[in-house]
Protein backbone atom coordinates (compact mmCIF):
# COMPACT_ATOMS: atom_id res chain seq x y z
CA UNK A 1 0.00 0.00 0.00
CA UNK A 2 1.28 3.29 -0.74
CA UNK A 3 0.08 6.53 1.19
CA UNK A 4 1.15 10.69 1.16
CA UNK A 5 0.82 11.73 4.01
CA UNK A 6 0.31 16.02 4.57
CA UNK A 7 0.14 17.62 8.16
CA UNK A 8 -2.62 19.75 8.20
CA UNK A 9 -4.22 22.63 9.87
CA UNK A 10 -7.37 21.50 7.94
CA UNK A 11 -8.79 19.56 5.38
CA UNK A 12 -11.99 18.03 3.68
CA UNK A 13 -13.22 15.72 1.42
CA UNK A 14 -16.67 16.91 -1.10
CA UNK A 15 -18.62 14.68 -2.92
CA UNK A 16 -21.45 16.19 -4.67
CA UNK A 17 -21.56 19.46 -2.70
CA UNK A 18 -21.79 17.43 0.47
CA UNK A 19 -18.44 17.55 2.50
CA UNK A 20 -17.90 13.81 3.86
CA UNK A 21 -14.73 14.18 5.78
CA UNK A 22 -13.82 17.23 8.00
CA UNK A 23 -11.22 17.35 9.76
CA UNK A 24 -8.82 20.18 11.78
CA UNK A 25 -5.45 19.89 12.61
CA UNK A 26 -3.77 16.35 11.42
CA UNK A 27 -3.09 14.43 8.97
CA UNK A 28 -4.79 13.96 5.58
CA UNK A 29 -3.67 10.39 3.76
CA UNK A 30 -4.37 9.91 0.06
CA UNK A 31 -4.05 5.61 0.21
CA UNK A 32 -3.76 3.76 -3.13
CA UNK A 33 -3.85 -0.07 -2.99
CA UNK A 34 -1.94 -2.35 -5.40
CA UNK A 35 -2.55 -6.07 -6.80
CA UNK A 36 -0.07 -7.65 -3.70
CA UNK A 37 -1.80 -5.47 -0.99
CA UNK A 38 -3.47 -7.21 2.08
CA UNK A 39 -5.45 -6.40 5.01
CA UNK A 40 -1.92 -7.05 7.15
CA UNK A 41 0.01 -4.28 5.19
CA UNK A 42 -3.72 -2.07 5.84
CA UNK A 43 -2.64 -2.37 9.52
CA UNK A 44 0.97 -1.75 9.07
CA UNK A 45 0.38 1.45 6.56
CA UNK A 46 -2.29 3.00 9.44
CA UNK A 47 -0.08 2.33 12.04
CA UNK A 48 2.80 4.04 10.68
CA UNK A 49 0.16 6.67 9.63
CA UNK A 50 -0.97 6.98 13.19
CA UNK A 51 2.55 6.86 15.02
CA UNK A 52 4.32 9.34 12.50
CA UNK A 53 6.20 11.57 14.32
CA UNK A 54 5.40 14.54 12.07
CA UNK A 55 4.55 17.32 14.72
CA UNK A 56 6.24 19.81 16.59
CA UNK A 57 7.20 19.37 20.02
CA UNK A 58 7.43 22.10 22.96
CA UNK A 59 11.09 22.55 21.30
CA UNK A 60 9.99 22.95 17.83
CA UNK A 61 11.24 19.10 16.49
CA UNK A 62 9.15 16.84 14.82
CA UNK A 63 8.55 14.54 17.65
CA UNK A 64 4.74 13.82 18.26
CA UNK A 65 2.17 11.75 16.63
CA UNK A 66 -1.05 11.81 15.43
CA UNK A 67 -1.71 9.87 18.51
CA UNK A 68 0.19 12.20 20.79
CA UNK A 69 -1.96 15.42 19.60
CA UNK A 70 -5.11 13.73 19.44
CA UNK A 71 -5.68 15.26 15.79
CA UNK A 72 -7.82 14.06 12.64
CA UNK A 73 -7.39 11.66 10.44
CA UNK A 74 -8.86 12.27 6.98
CA UNK A 75 -8.37 8.75 4.66
CA UNK A 76 -8.69 9.07 0.60
CA UNK A 77 -8.48 6.91 -1.77
CA UNK A 78 -6.42 8.01 -4.63
CA UNK A 79 -5.99 5.22 -7.05
CA UNK A 80 -3.45 7.51 -9.19
CA UNK A 81 -0.56 7.21 -6.53
CA UNK A 82 -0.11 3.35 -7.89
CA UNK A 83 0.35 4.33 -11.35
CA UNK A 84 4.16 3.90 -12.75
CA UNK A 85 5.76 7.14 -14.01
CA UNK A 86 9.14 5.44 -14.75
CA UNK A 87 8.95 5.81 -18.50
CA UNK A 88 7.15 7.64 -20.79
CA UNK A 89 4.36 10.01 -20.68
CA UNK A 90 1.71 8.42 -19.97
CA UNK A 91 1.28 6.71 -16.23
CA UNK A 92 0.54 3.25 -16.48
CA UNK A 93 -1.65 1.21 -13.34
CA UNK A 94 -0.43 -2.49 -13.97
CA UNK A 95 0.36 -2.38 -10.94
CA UNK A 96 -2.72 -1.06 -9.15
CA UNK A 97 -5.47 -3.18 -7.25
CA UNK A 98 -8.79 -3.91 -9.12
CA UNK A 99 -11.55 -1.96 -8.57
CA UNK A 100 -13.22 -4.66 -6.43
CA UNK A 101 -9.82 -5.25 -4.58
CA UNK A 102 -8.95 -1.66 -3.92
CA UNK A 103 -12.88 -0.96 -2.41
CA UNK A 104 -12.68 -3.86 -0.56
CA UNK A 105 -9.34 -3.06 0.93
CA UNK A 106 -9.85 0.16 1.92
CA UNK A 107 -12.85 -0.40 3.34
CA UNK A 108 -11.00 -2.71 5.30
CA UNK A 109 -8.61 0.10 6.40
CA UNK A 110 -11.86 2.73 7.02
CA UNK A 111 -13.03 0.16 9.55
CA UNK A 112 -9.78 -0.48 11.23
CA UNK A 113 -9.14 3.07 11.43
CA UNK A 114 -12.44 3.75 13.10
CA UNK A 115 -11.71 1.19 15.69
CA UNK A 116 -8.12 1.91 16.93
CA UNK A 117 -8.49 5.83 16.18
CA UNK A 118 -12.16 7.40 16.08
CA UNK A 119 -11.31 10.82 14.79
CA UNK A 120 -10.82 9.50 11.69
CA UNK A 121 -12.92 10.64 8.52
CA UNK A 122 -12.56 9.33 5.00
CA UNK A 123 -12.98 9.96 1.37
CA UNK A 124 -15.29 8.14 -0.98
CA UNK A 125 -14.01 5.14 -2.97
CA UNK A 126 -15.00 5.53 -6.91
CA UNK A 127 -15.94 9.08 -6.21
CA UNK A 128 -15.72 12.23 -7.74
CA UNK A 129 -14.00 14.13 -4.95
CA UNK A 130 -12.80 17.48 -4.07
CA UNK A 131 -9.93 17.45 -1.98
CA UNK A 132 -9.54 20.72 -0.10
CA UNK A 133 -6.73 20.91 2.26
CA UNK A 134 -3.86 23.38 4.24
CA UNK A 135 -0.61 21.50 4.24
CA UNK A 136 0.75 23.06 7.45
CA UNK A 137 4.68 23.80 6.82
CA UNK A 138 4.74 21.82 4.00
CA UNK A 139 5.55 18.42 5.49
CA UNK A 140 4.51 16.04 3.37
CA UNK A 141 5.63 12.28 3.32
CA UNK A 142 5.19 9.04 1.30
CA UNK A 143 4.69 5.66 2.83
CA UNK A 144 4.87 2.41 1.58
CA UNK A 145 3.78 -0.86 3.39
CA UNK A 146 5.05 -4.04 1.62
CA UNK A 147 5.01 -7.87 2.21
CA UNK A 148 8.11 -8.75 3.80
Amino acid sequence: MISIIQRVTQAKVTVSTIDIGVIGTGIMALVAVEKTDTPKQADRLLERILNYRIFADADDKMNLSLRDIKGGLLLVPQFTLAANTDSGNRPSFASAAAPEMGRELFAYLQQRALEVYPSSQFGEFGADMKVALINNGPVTFTLRCVEK
